[in-house]
């Protein structure tokens, strides 16, 4: 693991503490390569709260991707409040005050079943960081929906057929947590690596509470082969289906804007999840991604103006 304090991270330099046998994940996941990167940037002295989910089906096997920090296993509800207790402890002793209180939770943990324990850790202004790595669905459990699952997509509680298979929008958690009044919160995905090390570094040197929404996919869940999770983290970027922005302090910056977004339907085409998708649907697509991103910039303009 890197110095947290280092800033030329990069996402090609491997010291010798990196170097690992494999891992139990499935192939290609993407949730792997976050927990891999944040701790890249935090190094070693770390509290790592997961709820019952990928990781910590994956995490805690020895030697492979067995988590190099203290780390714990809390209730699937739960990673919010936990996270609290352990940032109460080290608040309580004078040797700690060094670590970092890092959370990872899937987007069921997250936006749905934790929901309530983040807003609480939030509320409370803690200093931790939140990671959510949003696969999209419930991938743990049979790749159930959840309040994260794109409109369109299929799962197994909404079945192809079902018009549309997914309802609803994914919950935009950037808000949510901006709405908290939080000082740091921010978007990132595997497919843009140096923006997300970059943010992991702000989000680490925050005296409070961060939060990374994290696009993450899962080549099982969503029927696409395990060597497109980068190709996949690049495209849904430029299709403008991920923005990437930052809160920081009570202003929001979209930290990438493509100067014109790229046909969703070859982003769709990678995936079993879509396959079933029509060109109506499609053009709704484009319609909500062009309607959130008039609303992203407004966003924007009204923060800076302030």
């Amino acid at each position: 693991m890197s110095n947290k304090t280092d800033t030329r991270i990069s996402i090609k330099h491997l010291p010798e503490p990196e170097y690992f046998v494999g891992h139990k994940a499935c192939g290609g996941c993407g949730g792997s390569l976050v927990v891999r990167w944040v701790l890249k940037v935090l190094g070693e002295r770390c509290f790592v709260v997961v709820p019952a989910g990928c990781m910590s089906a994956v995490g805690f096997v020895y030697p492979q991707m067995a988590f190099g920090v203290n780390a714990i296993i809390a209730p699937f509800a739960a990673t919010g409040a936990v996270l609290s207790g352990i940032a109460a402890a080290i608040r309580a002793r004078d040797d700690l005050k060094d670590v970092h209180v890092v959370g990872f939770a899937g987007d069921g943990g997250t936006a749905d079943i934790g929901l309530q324990a983040l807003s609480g850790v939030f509320d409370r202004r803690e200093k931790i960081i939140y990671i959510c790595y949003d696969n999209e669905a419930y991938m743990n459990t049979g790749v159930q929906r959840s309040g994260a699952t794109p409109w369109g997509a299929r799962t197994s509680t909404t079945a192809a057929g079902f018009r549309p298979a997914s309802v609803g929008t994914k919950k935009d958690l950037l808000r949510v947590a901006a709405a908290h009044g939080i000082p740091y919160a921010a978007t990132a995905s595997v497919g843009h690596p140096a923006d997300f090390l970059k943010k992991i570094q702000k989000a680490a040197a925050v005296d409070g509470p961060s939060f990374l929404h994290v696009y993450a996919p899962c080549p099982i869940g969503w029927g696409c082969a395990s060597d497109a999770t980068i190709r996949l983290g690049k495209s849904v970027v430029a299709t403008g289906l991920w923005p990437l922005a930052e809160w920081e302090n009570g202003r929001l910056t979209i930290t990438r804007k493509p100067a014109a977004f790229a046909p969703i339907r070859n982003y769709l085409g990678e995936q079993g999840r879509f396959k079933n998708i029509r060109d109506d649907e499609i053009a709704s697509l484009e319609q909500q991604r062009d309607k959130a991103w008039r609303q992203l910039r407004a966003w924007e303009r009204e923060t800076t103006a302030s």
